[in-house]
């Protein structure tokens, strides 16, 4: 059974840093697509950032360009999100997830697709 767990939420001040791990078990992610989501209480999940496996592009959300990061490790077979310059509105449960399975194109629009997700990991900023 395939299971992707993150790890590395927590609670820090505005301003800033905190970096997301998603470790895959009986999954390699090799080149498939891979994406960062997030829920805020009583909102929608959104995407957040996603990688293109075909071609490594990646996609941010307007709210987080320019201060998070998506990466992949394929030799240690984990995926990282890194966020810097958090403020409050990024305040979530963050979600990774793997092997898009959407229309062709869905992987940039940050679309939520894929086959693979995990728990979430809670991620608070307070001001």
């Amino acid at each position: 059974q395939v299971q992707l767990v993150e790890s590395g939420g927590g609670s820090v001040q505005a301003g800033g840093s905190l970096r997301l791990s998603c470790t895959a078990s009986r999954y390699t992610y090799s080149r498939d697509s891979v994406g960062w989501f997030r829920q805020a209480p009583g909102k929608e999940r959104e995407g957040v950032a996603a990688i293109r496996g075909s071609d490594g592009a990646t996609r941010y959300a307007d709210s987080v360009k320019g201060r998070f990061t998506i990466s992949k490790d394929i030799s240690k077979n984990t995926l990282y999100l890194q966020m810097n310059t958090l403020k409050p509105e990024d305040t979530a449960m963050y979600y990774c997830a793997a092997q898009f399975r959407g229309p062709v194109g869905g992987v940039l629009k940050l679309s939520g697709e894929y086959r693979y997700w995990g728990q979430g990991t809670q991620v608070t900023v307070s001001s």
